[in-house]
């Protein structure tokens, strides 16, 4: 995982001060002028319920330390891998995936407890209506076929949604199974 800044950060922090999640390099917290970015990549619950129980554990662990952020000024942008699709729009079948993990009813509500705590999808605030993925497996030449999930986001708290300029899926870039997302702020 890695922040890329034109500008030095303020402050950097590795992890989150959960030793269980902290072990796996999963967060890194950078703090700006204007701003905390959280660059965060979700567990998958891919490998069985015990790893789906670590995925949700992480969800609300996560979400505590931001919003204990917010509580002391801080204004968060928490980006990353979710490793979940929050709505049906979010992937090319839900029908055929609502028992896959990334798509679980109860990964789902982890999704939503973000958004009821003030932080705003902020892709889908502003596509509404717009069907477009982050990721596509390897397999069947899904990509090609535009089969995928929209499983990366960026969350941004409520307060710095009037900066916002613009939320970009940039799905021609190859390289990976997933492709970058974009966040233009002007403050």
């Amino acid at each position: 995982m890695a922040t890329f800044c034109r500008d030095e950060p303020q402050a950097v922090r590795e992890g989150f001060g959960q030793t269980p999640f902290d072990l796996e390099g999963r967060v890194l917290v950078t703090r700006h002028d204007n701003l905390t970015l959280v660059n965060a990549y979700f567990p998958s619950g891919r490998r069985g319920h015990e790893r789906v129980a670590y995925k949700i554990a992480f969800y609300d662990a996560l979400l505590d330390f931001c919003t204990a952020l917010q509580r002391l000024g801080h204004r968060l942008i928490v980006c990353g891998d979710y490793n979940t699709a929050h709505q049906t729009i979010d992937l090319a079948r839900p029908r055929q995936n609502q028992k896959t993990s990334g798509f679980l009813p109860h990964e789902r509500a982890a999704l939503t407890r973000w958004l009821e705590q003030g932080f705003v999808d902020i892709f889908r605030h502003l596509h509404p209506d717009l069907e477009a993925y982050t990721w596509w497996t390897y397999r069947f030449d899904a990509r090609a076929r535009n089969i995928g999930w929209r499983i990366d986001y960026f969350f941004v708290a409520e307060e710095l949604v009037p900066y916002v300029q613009g939320a970009r899926i940039l799905a021609d870039i190859m390289g990976s199974d997933h492709c970058p997302i974009e966040l233009e702020l002007a403050f």
